[in-house]
């Protein structure tokens, strides 16, 4: 949907890189899209620490209308979901109660879904229910779509799932790696199953576990990253002012 973009992006690109200004990203195919002459650093997503805290909450009642164990699924229900996948594997484990949450525009993206009884729609909810739906279910999915979009963003929602102390099965998308034995990869959605029976194996974090992760991914730790790289910068382009040798 951003085509028509793309050549305003490559110029911007270039204008940062050629202007050697400290570059944050949120993902390393961001950067080697840049190519910065000046500082740069990956700076994933992160969470907000103060949201995560405390007891479960009670599931929205919607969300306990339906059957566990549940998957789920966060985000603008668009072309970015892997809705065939989805059938594919929703189909393949009637056991399992896949919840796709948030909004859908028309609703054309998920309209495949329909008569799955086992895929559960809902509209996007306020930050409360969010978080109340996410640490009431026991498996999240990243049921992405492979393009160059999804190669080169740091899916804010598996950041959000960790938060919450729950497994993620996902598409084995570079930005995701690294993040942990918590995080299981298949080639695609459809081939989730093996994934999911680990995670439903796995289970929710422990609690001790599950802050000292809040604590080292809040945005107070990716603050303190760009500030650093803020500092770099700064001492990058005054030894360019002296005329140091870089």
């Amino acid at each position: 949907a951003r085509k028509p973009y793309w050549p305003a992006y490559r110029a911007a690109y270039q204008q940062i890189s050629e202007a050697e200004t400290g570059v944050a990203a949120v993902s390393q195919q961001i950067i080697d899209r840049i190519r910065p002459r000046g500082p740069w650093a990956v700076v994933p997503n992160g969470v907000d620490p103060g949201e995560w805290t405390g007891p479960v909450p009670p599931a929205p009642e919607w969300l306990a209308r339906i059957p566990g164990p549940r998957a789920i699924y966060v985000g603008t229900l668009d072309s970015r979901l892997d809705v065939d996948g989805l059938v594919v594997l929703a189909r393949a484990r009637p056991d399992v109660s896949f919840v796709l949450l948030g909004p859908s525009g028309d609703g054309s993206a998920v309209s495949v879904t329909r008569g799955i009884p086992n895929i559960h729609v809902h509209d996007g909810v306020g930050r409360a229910e969010l978080v109340a739906s996410l640490r009431n279910s026991q498996v999240s999915l990243l049921a992405h779509r492979r393009t160059p979009l999804t190669e080169a963003m740091s899916p804010l929602k598996v950041y959000e799932y960790l938060a919450a102390g729950l497994p993620v099965v996902s598409v084995d998308l570079p930005p995701v790696r690294g993040l942990g034995d918590r995080v299981l990869f298949a080639d695609s959605t459809a081939e989730m199953a093996d994934g999911l029976d680990h995670a439903l194996r796995l289970g929710v974090l422990g609690e001790d576990r599950r802050l000292r992760w809040l604590d080292e991914n809040s945005w107070s730790a990716r603050h303190r990253a760009i500030l650093q790289l803020a500092g770099r910068s700064r001492m990058f382009h005054r030894r360019d002012e002296q005329g140091s040798d870089r």
